[in-house]
């Protein structure tokens, strides 16, 4: 079953408003919130990443989604369940991490239970003072498609990790530094969200740029029309690569014209338009390829 069929359920079961987007918005809170796990041999292999470098990652994932809101992060709680010959220096080096990821956020609890594998949950929560929150269902015709980074880096990164003979937590190479060290686009999220007055869409390429697009398309009922060879991305990267692999926690937004002028550091990639809901790729109106783009549930 497909990850989108259970969230469908989800949705259908419970009859929120505030389930559709990668962070909740409550309004009358001033805040957004948002949850992300991380599993072992699922999003990480203790051969590859140090703790540190896990509690880093950690921390990023969950600031990534607060970004994509448009909100400024503020607050974090972790809660791991860890395998019974967990070593002291394990917490001490993943807390380390976590603390010099946040900053500027402020990590304020969370929770310890013993299980086979490390399985980490973290709660973020962010302020939406004057800031205007995205959601992924705001993208309009006439919209820019812009984005933020370089995509694909972090596939690549893991899959030199998968193949070669690399060293645990290794950094030098900018693939595997982009897999493991990830960088939430914080300023590139606050410069659209205090700048923009119109209702906008925003979202993370956690999932991948092309999953990004597609859920934006869907929310919307619009098509993205984008055109590839606008996409930064490293020579070295195929772009089958740049469309569907993962955690690269870039930023894809679709927002007015008129916001250009007011902001810097993102590249346009795209427009949208009305019609049935697609992306189209190169003039290629594609319906979403379910086998190329991430599931946890595949196969």
């Amino acid at each position: 079953m497909k990850e989108q069929e259970f969230i469908k359920i989800i949705k259908s079961t419970l009859n929120s408003p505030y389930i559709g987007d990668d962070c909740a918005y409550l309004e009358d809170l001033g805040m957004v919130i948002s949850q992300d796990s991380l599993v072992e041999d699922i999003h990480f292999k203790k051969e590859f990443i140090t703790p540190y470098q896990l509690g880093y990652k950690t921390v990023m994932v969950n600031i990534s989604d607060i970004c994509a809101s448009g909100a400024e992060p503020k607050y974090i709680t972790i809660s791991l369940s860890l395998p019974k010959d967990t070593d002291n220096e394990f917490i001490e080096q993943f807390y380390k991490g976590a603390k010099y990821a946040s900053k500027n956020v402020e990590i304020v609890g969370g929770d310890i239970t013993g299980s086979d594998k490390i399985y980490i949950s973290a709660a973020a929560i962010g302020s939406t003072k004057n800031r205007k929150v995205s959601s992924r269902k705001n993208a309009k015709a006439g919209y820019k498609v812009i984005v933020s980074g370089e995509h694909g880096n972090s596939a690549t990164g893991l899959n030199l990790l998968l193949k070669d003979n690399h060293t645990k937590g290794e950094i030098n190479n900018k693939f595997i530094k982009a897999h493991l060290m990830p960088e939430a686009q914080i300023e590139f999220s606050r410069r659209i969200a205090e700048n923009i007055k119109e209702d906008y869409a925003m979202m993370d390429t956690s999932d991948g740029l092309a999953d990004a697009l597609f859920q934006i398309a869907n929310a919307s009922n619009v098509i993205i029309n984008v055109d590839t060879t606008k996409i930064p991305h490293d020579l070295e990267v195929d772009m089958h690569t740049v469309l569907y692999g993962g955690e690269d926690y870039q930023l894809v937004a679709a927002v007015p014209e008129n916001l250009l002028q007011k902001i810097f550091g993102y590249t346009i990639i795209g427009d949208v338009e009305q019609g049935s809901p697609s992306v189209r790729f190169d003039g290629i109106i594609l319906k979403e390829p379910e086998n190329s783009l991430f599931n946890h549930f595949k196969e």
